[in-house]
């Protein structure tokens, strides 16, 4: 454990250099997910950089975890679902050739977090959610580099990770803070005035606060640049996604919250940029595109040809930046809120979040009842203590309340919502 004052991510600091010429080792957790399947692609595209020795899944894509499983020929393969091991065994057996040596299996919740802790150079942690915590923690005390996509590490977990992990050890994979790593490398610290996340804004960029009370679940779904998700969609058109990384782009660079900025890019060219002192902005430009960030993940501090795709500067585009409006997506301000008061106010921002976000999708909240009903689960939660002595236990029972907080908060609301339409029926039938 390190007392040095740099922060978790510094472009100019290698952790672990690999030595000689193989290929560097590398585990990938959430591997049938989005950020997983497109690592790879990469990986499959440079053997000579990259050699997979495991991989972990939850266990809802079998098929598809025994195929990556085959073609990579890992050592280990981890699954969070105890109940398919079975079917795992069948679909490796069904890849493997008759006397080839199948992979191990590790089963169970704790499997992934076994598996971040084995022998490899690189953990590229792609999973989905606030259980990504514990392989965060596991691969930094083992001393592997982290390849940071999973954001919920840091929100939840921020004393945690920052009093486990040494200088350089985390590379950041989100877009925006891969753009930010790489952005940086451009000065020192002490030239930097202030960092500038860009937010495409979403599907209902420019709506005002009024025109979003009547928005459907369709509406909310229709983002205009990525594919992602449902919940990461429905974050994103609430941007929730931007407090989220403020709040990580606070951790990660060790800047005051009052020099990070949010700025509206709706072409998403721009993943994010640096001002340094002089007045220089320095911005990190590519086509929309994750295997990117992947690679700078994986191969910092080398750069990998022919990562994703880049401009066509024949053709003739334009680039709009706005402000950020504050009133119609209040999300960001009660992220940087939450940030300062830290402790386990981040974790409760984020589990009502999910919970609200559910319930919207279940048609039981509003669009704009998803960051009231949070700000009142924040509000009720308080301001709770902070600093290193945040524990896994702490952060998992503030995560348990804020969820059943935002439950009954959320059927509540759902209730008076269909009492409402209910007699507003009443009184339209009446009225006929």
């Amino acid at each position: 454990m390190s007392d040095s004052p740099a922060p978790l991510a510094d472009p100019h600091l290698v952790y672990d250099p690999v030595t000689g010429d193989g290929p560097k080792d590398v585990v990938i957790l959430g591997s049938t997910g989005s950020i997983g399947t497109q690592a790879i692609d990469l990986v499959l595209r440079n053997p000579e950089r990259f050699r997979v020795t495991g991989l972990s899944a939850n266990g809802g894509r079998v098929a598809l975890l025994a195929e990556q499983a085959h073609r990579l020929r890992v050592r280990t393969v981890a699954v969070a679902r105890e109940d398919v091991v079975p079917a795992l065994g069948e679909a490796l057996f069904a890849h493997y050739g008759a006397g080839e040596p199948l992979p191990e299996i590790l089963a169970g919740p704790d499997a992934a977090t076994q598996i971040a802790a084995s022998d490899c150079h690189t953990v590229l942690n792609g999973i989905t959610g606030s259980i990504g915590l514990a392989p965060t923690l596991a691969a930094l005390e083992a001393g592997r580099t982290l390849a940071l996509a999973n954001k919920e590490s840091l929100i939840v977990g921020g004393p945690l990770v920052k009093a486990l992990a040494e200088p350089g050890q985390i590379i950041p994979v989100d877009s925006e803070h891969a753009a930010l790593f790489q952005s940086l490398a451009a000065g020192t610290r002490a030239d930097v005035r202030k960092l500038v996340v860009t937010a495409s804004g979403g599907p209902f960029r420019g709506r005002s606060r009024a025109e979003l009370a009547h928005v459907t679940v369709e509406d909310a779904l229709a983002h205009p640049t990525w594919a992602m998700g449902p919940v990461i969609t429905i974050n994103s058109a609430t941007l929730v996604n931007k407090g989220l990384e403020v709040i990580e782009a606070h951790l990660l660079y060790d800047i005051p919250f009052e020099r990070i900025e949010v700025v509206v890019h709706p072409q998403s060219y721009v993943h994010s940029m640096v001002e340094f002192t002089d007045g220089s902005t320095i911005a990190q430009a590519t086509p929309p595109d994750m295997r990117g960030p992947i690679a700078i993940g994986l191969g910092w501090p080398e750069r990998v040809p022919d990562a994703a795709p880049a401009f066509d500067w024949s053709t003739a585009s334009t680039w709009e930046f706005f402000p950020l409006d504050t009133d119609a997506f209040p999300s960001v301000g009660l992220a940087r809120h939450v940030g300062e008061l830290a402790g386990t106010a981040p974790a409760v921002f984020n589990a009502a979040n999910e919970e609200c976000v559910d319930a919207f999708l279940r048609g039981a909240l509003p669009f704009n009842g998803i960051m009231e009903t949070v700000t009142r689960v924040v509000d009720e939660h308080g301001s709770p203590g902070t600093g290193t002595s945040l524990t896994v236990p702490d952060v998992l029972e503030a995560e348990t309340w804020a969820r059943a907080r935002a439950r009954e908060l959320t059927e509540r609301t759902g209730n008076t919502a269909q009492t409402g339409n209910t007699a507003q029926t009443a009184t339209a039938e009446a009225r006929a």
